[in-house]
């Protein structure tokens, strides 16, 4: 079962979670799952359209991934890294 790696900014609906396994076969489905399991993780890494926010990169190992990687299927052993890119100035 896939594990998706949750950074710290994006722990709250998770209850402090940093690793959450979830049921799914691709990229959108295992962060769908984390949302069902955590209502509000969702909002946190995509957009109204589903689209990662600007401010979030995902990798599946070191493989970093873009919106047109969200349908690519993930292997029960899988690793889906949520990033959150902070910026400030």
């Amino acid at each position: 079962m896939p594990i998706v790696s949750v950074p710290p900014p994006y722990r709250g609906p998770t209850r402090g979670e940093g690793r959450v396994p979830v049921e799914g076969a691709t990229v959108r489905e295992c962060l769908t799952a984390v949302d069902v399991k955590y209502p509000g993780f969702a909002a946190l890494v995509l957009d109204a359209e589903g689209a990662p926010h600007g401010f979030v990169k995902l990798f599946v190992g070191e493989r970093a991934l873009t919106q047109d990687d969200l349908d690519d299927p993930l292997l029960p052993d899988d690793e889906l890294t949520v990033i959150a890119s902070i910026g400030g100035g």
